[in-house]
């Protein structure tokens, strides 16, 4: 399995920094993952649903945390470039006369 196609779009939150979306193999795609800021650094949040009772269940989840730690460096490996992007287009908008 590859992720072909990872896009982030930025947010300016304190906590929640991005959504994801990610395409496995050029054939399947998974929205609504999140960027998320915490307390022991970033991390990425897989789609969920609130249940009736209050709390959330993963819509789309890794099986194994091999599979997971996998996923989230690429994604947020691409947030940081994203950011990075985002940064210097913002450093040569001021810069320009």
């Amino acid at each position: 399995m590859e992720i072909t196609e990872i896009r982030i779009s930025l947010r300016d939150d304190n906590k929640l920094k991005a959504f994801a979306s990610i395409t496995l193999d050029n054939a399947f795609v998974i929205r609504g993952l999140k960027v998320i800021e915490g307390a022991k650094g970033t991390f990425v949040a897989m789609p969920s649903r609130k249940r009736p009772d209050g709390t959330y269940q993963d819509v789309a989840h890794p099986i194994n945390n091999q599979t997971r730690d996998w996923m989230e460096a690429q994604i947020v490996k691409a947030y940081e470039q994203e950011v990075e992007k985002a940064q210097t287009e913002t450093r040569m908008e001021v810069s320009e006369p």
